[in-house]
This record gives structure tokens, C-alpha cells and sequence, in this order.
């Protein structure tokens, strides 16, 4: 997990272009989801966190995204995960 306040503009458009970032999320309400998500593009820099892989922000106890995760973020919420 890279806090959003860690990298410079410059590495984080690095690492999302080499795919070392894929998905992004609230440090708060503990949600991941894509990078082009609407939500997640409103967060507040110091509460956004970068996650390499989905297993990763799992193991951080975060939930998927109701807006660009849909059928996961159902998944989630039915218990099946």
C-alpha cells in the first residue's frame, strides 16, 4: 500500500504506466477500485492509497468499490468472499 502523499506526480504515472500500480483507494472508508473511477477520482489526496494488485488491498482489509466493481463489490456484500 503507497499513501498518495508518498510519491511525486511523476513516479505514480511511472508506476501506473510499468502496471506496478493498478488500483487505487480510501485510506478512511477502507474501499478500493479502479483508477478512472469517479468516486475515487473526488477523494482527498491524503486519504487516497495505491494498491499493486487486488489481493493487496484485501490483505488490508479493504472492500471493493460499489460504483466501478459492481459484481465484485455485490460478491462482498452477499458474504461470498
Amino acid at each position: 500500500m503507497l499513501s498518495h502523499l508518498e510519491i511525486g506526480p511523476e513516479d505514480l504515472h511511472q508506476k501506473i504506466r510499468q502496471k506496478r500500480i493498478s488500483l487505487g483507494g480510501n485510506l478512511k472508508l477502507k474501499i478500493y477500485g479502479k483508477l478512472n473511477c469517479k468516486s475515487g477520482k473526488r477523494m482527498k489526496k491524503q486519504n487516497r492509497v495505491f494498491f499493486s494488485s487486488e489481493e493487496e488491498a484485501i490483505e488490508h482489509n479493504f472492500r471493493p468499490c460499489g460504483h466501478c466493481m459492481k459484481s465484485k463489490y455485490k460478491t462482498w456484500k452477499n458474504g461470498l468472499v
